[in-house]
């Protein structure tokens, strides 16, 4: 015990010199030394489980942490450790000391956080931090992750794969529902976020260096500080010196407004179909770098856990809000091939998992998901997107039986859609302009589309027996059209045949499943069952020509 009171001393003395009011124009996190006492002594007061020792350290560490703060601005040594450090002993005895770490902890992501998050040594210690008081923050300090989860998107997209694991731990505490929308843009940018801050970088100088002095020589640090003022707090002056001609510099590039404009809404359209965006962007694509390439695999995977929890944990309000955010964000993806299919992948199978969920979702969204099926042959991307919706509305009913004005609406919609494509102007004429190959592939799509579309009709007639009639009318008219496409004439023809067997027509067409509160009606088949059950004198014949099994 002698000798360990005697270390206990050792370093309260270098505490007690560096909090000393003479030192305060002193930088502590240049004394290298300060860090271990910090540390050796937060063990200390484990090891001892002395209240007196905590109460002896307290106001020594509070007055280190303040001058470290009060410093960074002119510091040539990095202070994340140190602060780090401090905030540890905060978090362990805030409650003995009735000490609010609040202030502490957005002081550290405020001040320096934001400076230093491309130090891999910090990114990484702070991740540590976070991920070993995880529980105690998100208990203590619910909105501490979600307001600054700019900045922790700007942590991962800087450092890479390398801190991945780290960071998906950390993660899902960046989700709250005032962060949960705004996340889901900022996950789907993360690769523009990387071409921001590397132009930052390239423009600007290193945000890091051999030194920290190295950065501070150059505006890089600056305008990042005057981002973060503006995803905070919505200004866009940079901050109280904004009158300064090193503010005035921020706005002097309008490429880099353009890239990084309020993390918090994201990129808006206008960005997309700026000229500026389009050169930076092709650029990155040229030639692209390490960090862009890891960024490029790493958003699908955040993408992922975002989606997950977004389907278990997230109310049906904030659910039903990001679907049109969806369908908007479909079109508009970093122009790699690899990273707009595996966005896109994941972004069809939420809107669809989360149908399935909430079916009255497709009558709430009624409106965004008229204007995809309006698009449907603007893109190849477009016309998957509105063919999956197509499938959304037969499927679910145009939102189930209490949304009959909605569906009617829905309906109506798919028979624009069909009777568009009827005219010759749809398929067949334009193609000679088009190569051989290129027309193929494009009446292909339209087939495939029109498929979709017929069969959504007649599923959807089956939800909603007052729209049989109109849905006799239309496949009618598709069948003895006699169209190029032979598939899309005949599955109109075997769904009119269909028809003619209301129960039949019930268990093929109908809703795979009972919707909640309503019973399976009579006479219609569980086909779920089918392994464990024979169900005989069912006019299979009616299906013939159909493929598959």
């Amino acid at each position: 015990m002698a000798e360990g009171d005697k270390d206990w001393e050792i370093h309260l003395r270098t505490l007690s010199s560096s909090a000393r009011e003479s030192n305060f124009s002193t930088d502590p996190a240049s004394d290298q030394s300060l860090l271990l006492s910090v540390r050796k002594l937060t063990a200390l007061c484990k090891s001892e489980s002395s209240e007196n020792l905590v109460a002896r350290v307290y106001p020594q560490l509070n007055k280190i942490y303040q001058r470290s703060v009060s410093s960074i601005s002119h510091s040539r040594s990095s202070s994340g450790l140190l602060l780090l450090a401090i905030l540890q002993f905060f978090l362990d005895y805030g409650e003995f000391l009735l000490h609010d770490a609040d202030p502490s902890l957005r002081t550290f992501f405020r001040s320096c956080l934001s400076r230093e998050f491309a130090d891999p040594v910090v990114a990484e210690a702070t991740l540590d931090f976070l991920n070993l008081n995880k529980k105690k923050i998100l208990l203590s300090f619910p909105t501490l992750l979600p307001q600054f989860y700019p900045l922790m998107l700007k942590l991962i997209a800087w450092n890479g794969e390398k801190l991945e694991k780290a960071f998906l731990r950390v993660f899902p505490g960046l989700m709250s529902p005032g962060s949960f929308l705004p996340l889901f843009i900022s996950l789907v940018d993360l690769p523009v976020l990387v071409v921001a801050l590397e132009k930052v970088e390239k423009s600007s100088g290193p945000l890091i260096g051999s030194s920290i002095a190295s950065i501070q020589k150059s505006a890089a640090p600056e305008m990042l500080l005057a981002l973060m003022d503006e995803a905070y707090t919505g200004s866009t002056n940079g901050g109280a010196d904004s009158e300064s001609e090193d503010s005035n510099s921020i706005t002097s590039d309008p490429l880099f407004l353009e890239l990084l404009k309020d993390e918090n809404d994201g990129l808006a359209q206008r960005h997309w179909t700026s000229p500026g965006m389009e050169v930076a962007l092709q650029a990155a694509i040229a030639v692209p770098s390490d960090r862009l390439k890891q960024a490029l695999k790493l958003a699908p995977r955040l993408l992922d856990v975002y989606f997950s929890i977004a389907l278990h944990d997230v109310n049906h309000s904030l659910k039903c809000a990001l679907i049109p955010m969806l369908l908007d964000r479909n079109s508009k993806l970093f122009p790699d091939k690899i990273f707009t299919y595996e966005v896109r992948k994941r972004l069809l199978n939420f809107i669809l998992a989360a149908f399935h969920q909430s079916p009255e979702f497709v009558a709430i969204l009624k409106k965004p998901i008229v204007d995809r099926l309006g698009e449907a042959y603007d893109s190849p991307e477009k016309t998957e997107l509105a063919l999956q919706l197509c499938w959304a509305i037969g499927e679910h009913g145009g939102g189930g039986e209490s949304h009959k004005d909605q569906a009617r609406e829905l309906f109506e919609s798919l028979e624009l859609l069909l009777y568009e494509n009827l005219s010759s102007s749809r398929l067949g004429v334009g193609d000679s302009v088009l190569g051989a190959s290129s027309s193929t592939v494009r009446r292909s799509s339209q087939s495939r589309l029109l498929c979709f579309v017929v069969t959504a009709i007649a599923k959807i007639a089956t939800h909603h027996r007052e729209l049989l009639p109109r849905a006799r009318v239309s496949l009618g008219k598709v069948a003895h059209s006699r169209i190029s496409d032979a598939r899309v004439w005949k599955r109109a023809r075997d769904y009119l045949g269909l028809m003619n067997e209301p129960a039949i027509c019930l268990s093929v067409l109908g809703p795979s499943g009972p919707s909640s509160g309503t019973i399976r009606k009579p006479g219609t088949i569980n086909w779920s069952e089918g392994r464990t059950k024979m169900i005989a004198n069912i006019p299979f014949y009616i299906l013939g020509g159909q493929e598959g099994n």
